[in-house]
């Protein structure tokens, strides 16, 4: 059961940064439709130093800075009192990979989701030992923060959201959300520099429109994702079609 607000918090050092990228678009409209909240955090306030410093060299020797644990402690503290109302997530690269069925999950979580971002070479040990819930990576691949990739969860979540999309049937319709590629999409005008759309797409005939829609969409995931299909489970139809397309392919 998906909540009627989505609540997310982020706690970050660049609040700006995060800020900055929900005042555009689809993001913008779910929170003035209160569909989702986002409260932005800055760990600096929770420092007790005058430089309000959040890193420090790491223990052993090595390249880099490691971000103190104490602000990232007083945060959780003071902002989540109740940990039970809350499910916090650290963005690592040595977390679980996100995808459409983790999105998902997030989404049908009725607590707060809270992102805690790191930088520099990494945050203390002691932060993920004992306040996270969860660690997530966006991909196999090292980013400066985890401002993006909160950002990343925080926009895929909030699209599974009834109300948020214009067409609620457009995030059951992309890719991944039902384990295959989407199928290619076409608009005016018919014909551009010689290349035209399909003429199924122009028949007005649905049940075979919706046909050549899965036709491409197996197609597609075949010859960009195949590994995609192994956990995918065929229907008679398109089991059936399915077919057809290697013997074409072939």
């Amino acid at each position: 059961m998906v909540a009627l607000q989505k609540k997310f918090s982020v706690v970050t050092i660049f609040p700006e940064m995060v800020k900055n990228y929900l005042g555009f678009s689809i993001l913008k409209r779910a929170l003035e439709k209160g569909r989702i909240s986002v409260a932005v955090h800055n760990l600096r306030d929770f420092t007790t130093d005058t430089h309000k410093t959040v890193d420090d060299y790491p223990y052993g020797g090595g390249p880099g800075m490691v971000m103190k644990p104490e602000p990232f402690f007083r945060a959780v503290e003071a902002i989540w009192p109740e940990r039970r109302s809350c499910r916090i997530i650290m963005l690592s690269p040595r977390g679980r990979v996100f995808t459409q069925n983790v999105a998902s999950e997030i989404a049908e979580d009725d607590r707060e989701t809270a992102f805690l971002c790191g930088r520099y070479e990494a945050i203390d040990e002691r932060v993920r030992e004992y306040l996270i819930d969860d660690e997530i990576s966006i991909g196999d691949y090292i980013l400066t923060g985890g401002e993006l990739p909160a950002l990343v969860i925080i926009d895929a979540v909030s699209r599974l959201l009834p109300g948020v999309l214009g067409d609620d049937q457009s995030s059951e319709d992309e890719s991944f959300s039902k384990g295959l590629l989407d199928y290619p999409h076409f608009t005016r005008p018919e014909e551009f520099r010689n290349m035209r759309v399909p003429k199924i797409l122009l028949s007005g005939n649905h049940e075979e429109i919706r046909k050549w829609r899965k036709g491409e969409s197996l197609r597609a995931t075949l010859q960009r994702r195949p590994e995609l299909l192994s956990t995918y489970k065929l229907s008679d139809e398109e089991k059936s079609i399915f077919d057809k397309i290697k013997e074409e392919l072939s």
